[in-house]
């Protein structure tokens, strides 16, 4: 959808690419926006063995190639941060501009993934329905978003989230990144983030001091359902 240089937005975990449907619109005059599925959310099929955020970023490739894109400009919320990380890393030359959206550069810590995996061996025991609860009550504190993202999370497989919690667990730190790359980088991050605090992202304007920060009010971890068009607007600093 819409005209102009393409931009590919990549959504968190565990949920699918409708998150980003009302910013997507307010792009839509501006760039060619491209809403992906990550494997085994949404649309998207997925396989049963183990991969990582560096096959999500092959995913990400092969899904230009197949639109004969060669170079866009890529955002990625959360996990989709991440995606877009191990992008940037591996194809930095088809990146034209990198947006993380309530995302960070640093690996889990060993508390984390043993965290991760307990979920895992939780949901392969009892299904999806376990992680909506506490997953919809993490991401915002706003009752009628939570909502909206309980049904969304109730409805991604089983396969697809544990893929995906592994895939995280195992992510490397890609701090050092940001001493190699040259294209224009901007953060979007709520104050009021319980899942990745604000400071990482102002940790990476410290690597990056020419990237576009844009720090939101009141605003959780879903910034682009929560502040659609000031989420916009900061992707329009790609630019």
């Amino acid at each position: 959808m819409g005209r102009g240089s393409p931009l590919v937005l990549i959504h968190g975990y565990p949920l699918d690419h409708s998150i980003w449907n009302e910013t997507a619109r307010l792009l839509a005059d501006e760039f060619e926006i491209i809403l992906p599925d990550v494997r085994g959310f949404g649309g998207s099929s997925t396989v049963d063995a183990a991969y990582s955020m560096a096959d999500l970023a092959d995913d990400l490739a092969a899904l230009l190639d197949a639109l004969k894109i060669e170079q866009a400009f890529v955002a990625g919320h959360s996990m989709g941060g991440y995606i877009a990380l191990a992008f940037a890393k591996k194809y930095p030359g088809r990146v034209r501009g990198l947006a993380l959206v309530a995302s960070q550069a640093l690996a889990d810590t060993e508390e984390r993934k043993r965290g991760r995996y307990e979920t895992v061996r939780t949901v392969e025991e009892k299904g999806v329905s376990v992680i909506v609860e506490p997953t919809a009550a993490g991401l915002t504190k706003k009752r009628g978003l939570q909502n909206q993202l309980r049904r969304m999370i109730a409805a991604q497989s089983q396969r697809g989230v544990v893929g995906a919690l592994g895939a995280l667990a195992e992510r490397e730190d890609t701090s050092a990144l940001f001493a190699t790359i040259k294209f224009p980088v901007a953060l979007i991050h709520g104050d009021d983030d319980q899942l990745i605090p604000l400071e990482r992202a102002r940790a990476i304007k410290r690597l990056y001091p020419s990237a576009h920060l844009t720090e939101l009010p009141e605003v959780g971890h879903m910034p682009m359902l929560e502040a659609p068009e000031k989420t916009a607007e900061a992707l329009k600093q790609l630019k």
